[in-house]
């Protein structure tokens, strides 16, 4: 059975709140919270009831175990200034959610003899009850000492998650993936809606989910395999009527059309799926819409494509 700690949570966000609260249903004691916003205020009495609002540095020196769950670009200046306000001690286990951060950031901690944990949920949260049950399943990103892995494995237990374990030197690559996956995501599910919004159908969301419900599983079980559609097809023809109309009828997407399509095309002629010969009519269409130019590994699998075609 992992250790059950005093936890004090600085940031009652939409992150911090929640996991605070799921530590709480593990049989953790939450002793205070830090949010100074109305929104963070009613999150808190939603997920933490009877738990009190103090000072930062007030919920640093009550706990045993200190989460973090500031924005990003906050981070450093707050452990900064809980340290040289003498809020943090030794062996108080501190340790913050950011996926961007590793260890690093938490150095005036471990000056003062603090342990300390990097521990990111792989999920997005609304700040409400429904991210409870998320957390089951969740992937939290994990980046410890050898003294701490044990603490760090017991908390995403508790919470419900699957740990993975991280460098530090590769952290930031990490939460690179997670947006752009995620966060890029929505943007291009929010642009296609737009698109057909301005082509007349009356339920973008409705007519999108089925194909991206079965598209994402797709990608995720088979990686590049499951890339379909005109590009892929090499129907040059297609994708220049897409760029006409949507330069037309939906502009603010062309930009993003334009960069994945360049994006799909180097991956569909890197895994030999698409023909040099449509390779290139398919970048000549691209490149009078917005010339990312041929990188390195495109020109190269092309050459080798057009040695193999000669041969055939």
């Amino acid at each position: 059975m992992s250790p059950k700690f005093r936890v004090g949570v600085i940031g009652a966000g939409r992150v911090g709140a929640v996991l605070a609260a799921g530590l709480h249903a593990a049989g953790h004691h939450v002793v205070s919270a830090a949010g100074e916003s109305d929104a963070s205020r009613r999150r808190a009495a939603d997920l933490l009831p009877g738990v009190p609002l103090r000072k930062p540095s007030d919920v640093a020196r009550d706990a045993d175990l200190l989460l973090l769950t500031v924005p990003d670009d906050m981070l450093p200046n707050v452990v900064q200034v809980l340290a040289a306000s003498g809020a943090l001690r030794e062996g108080q286990i501190v340790a913050h959610t950011s996926g961007r951060h590793g260890l690093a950031v938490l150095a005036p901690a471990v000056a003062v003899g603090a342990r300390v944990i990097a521990l990111h949920p792989a999920m997005t949260f609304t700040g409400t009850l429904v991210d409870l049950e998320r957390l089951h399943g969740c992937v939290f990103g994990l980046t410890a000492g050898l003294a701490e892995r044990a603490i760090a494995e017991g908390l995403v237990h508790d919470l419900g998650g699957r740990p993975t374990w991280v460098p530090e030197e590769m952290r930031t690559l990490y939460h690179a993936g997670l947006a752009h996956g995620a966060n890029h995501l929505v943007t291009l599910v929010s642009e296609a809606m737009s698109m057909l919004a301005a082509a007349g159908v009356d339920d973008p969301s409705g007519t999108l989910r089925p194909l991206l419900d079965a598209a994402l599983d797709n990608a995720l079980a088979h990686g590049d395999a499951a890339l379909t559609g005109p590009i892929v097809r090499g129907d040059v023809r297609t994708v220049a009527a897409h760029l006409k109309d949507i330069s037309a009828n939906a502009p603010d997407t062309l930009p993003s059309y334009v960069a994945m399509a360049w994006a799909t095309l180097d991956r569909a002629v890197t895994d030999g799926r698409l023909i040099p010969i449509r390779a290139h009519k398919m970048a000549d269409v691209l490149g009078a819409y917005g010339d990312r130019g041929l990188d390195e590994r495109f020109t190269r699998t092309s050459a080798t494509g057009d040695a193999g075609a000669d041969q055939a």
